[in-house]
């Protein structure tokens, strides 16, 4: 479809000319790149602006602004909003640019500091920035860490109450004391009461033991984390206790993946084919009440040849079929953290560049860069999840909590 312009260039020009304006080429860039992105949208929803047509597939939206540098100053875009899907110019503006600016700190960081190495120079060549002064990127740095921390701290009442959450740690290398030393990052995600997913937090600890969850789990409650229903993850004790110390009314669900590697373990190497398939044959049940007597069907096939496994199985029948209690049809978004794998894949794409971090702050600088950058791009997404069975998953009571009173050691505030 041809789309008319809706400017007159040479009026445009005589008019801006007569005015002799001293940011004429700036005004002049700026009407021409917003008249192209607008031209641009009309073309993606199939008609001219406020026109009636048959061919028309969408409609517009408003505007969203975005600052643009060039060499003429800073320009602002105003980017078209469709009521259907996004539009995002890709070959003017670049999307992550947090992410990528976090990067280039964290980088640059790095080579200021006296920590890199041969590989470390290339990187910081490759991505432009050996003119970089340390008082350049201590703005830099001090410009994203503001966000981050704003990001890190939210209120999360207004987006609950969150039924599903799963939690996840990564180790990464960081440079204290003098020697190279692991630490974890905690990332908790959620879906909201309007069905999208969100980034509920993310922290470093020294080591993912119980207080290092404990603390993470009640800065989220503290935070407004309400309405959790079921969470998922491996079963590392101090987070199963920081669960429930913290979210007593929620169900655990064991991630079927994890715990696919745990029963490897105890299974003879021979063997493994034939209980993998055993276990695979739960999942693939229509129904609770199928999956619970597949499992006793299991528990049968396996107690005479391979006791020890299926006394594995029976200790975890409880945590791995939580997911159970929930609607079928949103059983492979919650039985294990797979729907994460895709999100620490791009955590892991940004820091395996890094490789051994100078500082704390500079992890929490990056990975929270890159949560922030997903989070903005689940909220503009489809539903993850419909609100119809959202609705029922929240009515469904799994509190089986029992008299025992779980007790919380006491931690010092949380800090990065």
């Amino acid at each position: 479809m041809t789309v008319k312009p809706s400017i007159d260039p040479a009026r445009l020009l005589a008019e801006q000319l007569d005015q002799a304006s001293p940011d004429l080429l700036r005004s002049m860039l700026q009407t021409f790149v917003n008249t192209l992105l607008s031209a641009e949208a009309d073309s993606v929803c199939g008609a001219e602006y406020g026109a009636v047509s048959e061919e028309r597939v969408n409609r517009r939206n408003g505007y969203r602004h975005r600052d643009f540098d060039t060499r003429a100053g800073t320009l602002d875009v105003a980017i078209p909003k469709l009521r259907q899907g996004s539009y995002f110019p890709e070959w003017l503006l670049e999307r992550r640019k947090r992410a990528e600016k976090a990067l280039t700190s964290v980088v640059a960081t790095c080579y200021l500091l006296g920590v890199s190495t041969r590989r470390m120079d290339k990187l910081v060549e490759t991505l432009g920035i050996t003119g970089l002064s340390k008082s350049q990127v201590s703005d830099m740095a001090a410009e994203l860490d503001a966000h981050v921390e704003e990001f890190r701290t939210r209120r999360l009442d207004d987006a609950g109450p969150f039924t599903f959450v799963a939690a996840d740690a990564l180790v990464l290398k960081v440079r204290e004391g003098g020697r190279v030393v692991p630490v974890h990052a905690l990332v908790a995600t959620g879906v909201n009461a309007d069905g999208h997913r969100e980034i509920l937090g993310v922290h470093v600890t020294s080591a993912e033991d119980g207080a290092g969850w404990l603390g993470f789990f009640r800065d989220l409650v503290a935070r407004g984390l309400s309405g959790v229903r079921l969470v998922t993850s491996d079963a590392h004790a101090g987070l199963t206790a920081a669960i429930a110390a913290t979210l007593p009314g929620a169900a655990w669900q064991r991630c079927r993946t994890h715990y696919a590697a745990n029963l490897m373990a105890v299974t003879p190497k021979s063997s493994w084919g034939w209980v993998k398939a055993l276990l695979h044959s739960v999942y693939d049940q229509p129904d609770a009440e199928a999956v619970h007597a597949q499992f006793d069907r299991v528990l049968d096939a396996l107690a005479d040849k391979l006791p020890a496994v299926a006394e594995h199985l029976e200790n975890a029948r409880a945590d791995i079929c939580a997911f159970t209690a929930f609607p079928k049809e949103i059983w492979r978004q919650i039985w294990s953290n797979n729907p994460n794998e895709r999100l620490n894949r791009e955590i892991r794409r940004r820091t395996d560049v890094v490789g051994i971090f100078p500082n704390r702050d500079a992890i929490i600088r990056l990975v929270g860069a890159v949560l922030a950058e997903q989070h903005d791009e689940w909220a503009e997404g489809r539903r993850y999840l419909g609100l119809d069975v959202l609705a029922r998953s929240q009515a469904i009571d799994t509190d089986e909590s029992t008299d025992e009173e779980v007790t919380e050691p006491e931690l010092p505030a949380l800090t990065a």
